[in-house]
């Protein structure tokens, strides 16, 4: 059994994703970052830099203590090499998964995510901001299109857990002032990953969180007020 600690957004789905694809008994601990859930001791004390989403696997390979895992890249490495599934075993193809995970947890995660918070979240919408990182994730957009040119998924022929870290951050490509139809290798591929059973039932995971209250202002001066004090003890 994992213990998912989650909340419906980019960085959570990834983790479903790979729950629903690979089967695994799993149960949902939601985490209302709007709330200030990621602050509470009990989170932080599997993911000390209050943010999820993190695991808690109580039948880790080889037995023993559970293992609790944080940061969505590392736990989509720890539950691919458990179970042997969405992982290449041979070295280049590993490799290329494991390029393309990280490309998307350095670039393409944090640069559509500022381009989330200052197009639509920051008090004051800045056109230099706004601009730069939309102009970035339209590059990286590009690159990915580009990559997926002649291939059915992003690091070769087999769907990885490189496809089920980027997908997410696709999703929303209208609030990031994308088009995916500029991208259509990238387009097709997204509606491919889209037509999953498994993508279908993971999304279906987090619509009781979905419905919850959008974000307060309140709720933003937790998500975006955060300063070392703000890591409770």
């Amino acid at each position: 059994m994992i213990d998912l600690y989650y909340w419906p957004t980019p960085n959570g789905h990834k983790i479903t994703l790979f729950l629903e694809e690979a089967r695994l008994s799993y149960r949902i601990h939601p985490v209302d970052i709007n709330a200030g859930d990621q602050f509470k001791p009990e989170f932080l004390a599997i993911s000390p830099n209050n943010r999820m989403p993190a695991i808690v696997d109580s039948d880790p390979p080889g037995g023993g203590a559970p293992v609790s895992v944080f940061e969505s890249g590392a736990i989509l490495v720890y539950l691919a090499d458990k179970t042997g599934k969405f992982m290449p075993r041979d070295l280049r193809g590993r490799n290329a998964v494991l390029e393309w995970l990280f490309w998307q947890v350095s670039g393409l995660g944090p640069m559509a995510g500022q381009n989330h918070h200052f197009g639509i979240n920051a008090p004051e919408k800045l056109p230099y901001a706004i601009e730069r990182y939309v102009k970035e994730t339209s590059r990286l957009y590009g690159v990915l299109d580009k990559t997926l040119r002649g291939r059915t998924f992003i690091a070769g022929d087999d769907y990885t857990i490189a496809d089920m870290a980027v997908y997410p951050w696709i999703v929303p490509s209208q609030r990031q002032q994308q088009k995916l139809d500029d991208f259509p290798d990238l387009k097709g591929w997204f509606e491919a990953v889209r037509a999953r059973p498994a993508t279908i039932r993971a999304y279906a995971r987090g619509e009781p969180y979905r419905s919850r209250p959008t974000v307060t202002e309140e709720g933003k001066k937790i998500l975006f007020g955060q300063t070392a004090a703000s890591v409770r003890p």
